[in-house]
């Protein structure tokens, strides 16, 4: 049975889709922008953006079900190259338990352009 979650973000309904997807023991977290629970913009830098990117993508593993361990895929993306080592120091607080194959890539805009980064997530729950 697939079972969906939102994070409230106004793209949600604009775009037509959902924060995460689970279809047995496969989570599969949207891309996921530094949203705050009023539609705004996270304040502050590229850390302060992944953080808030990280707390939504764990809330929306949880709420299927899994938690930051199972997290075995994450894409970063980026604007300003020089902001890598902050992000990827955000990522490994949330994520160094799991390890997960994780890629971080250079782009030039995303949905808004205050937006330093935006970052996705796949887990596979075990035991299930």
């Amino acid at each position: 049975m697939r079972r969906r979650t939102t994070s409230g973000s106004p793209f949600e309904a604009q775009f037509g889709f959902c924060r995460a997807v689970r279809d047995g023991n496969r989570i599969i977290v949207a891309g996921t922008g530094p949203i705050e629970p009023d539609g705004s913009t996270t304040q502050g830098g590229a850390a302060a953006q992944a953080e808030r990117c990280c707390e939504l993508i764990v809330a929306a593993i949880e709420e299927l079900g899994g938690n930051a361990k199972d997290v075995v895929r994450t894409r970063m993306l980026l604007t300003d190259f020089d902001d890598q080592a902050a992000v990827g120091d955000v990522h490994a607080r949330y994520f160094a338990d799991a390890k997960p194959a994780a890629t971080m890539a250079g782009v030039a805009w995303l949905c808004r352009a205050e937006w330093k980064v935006e970052i996705e997530a796949e887990a596979i729950l075990s035991g299930e």
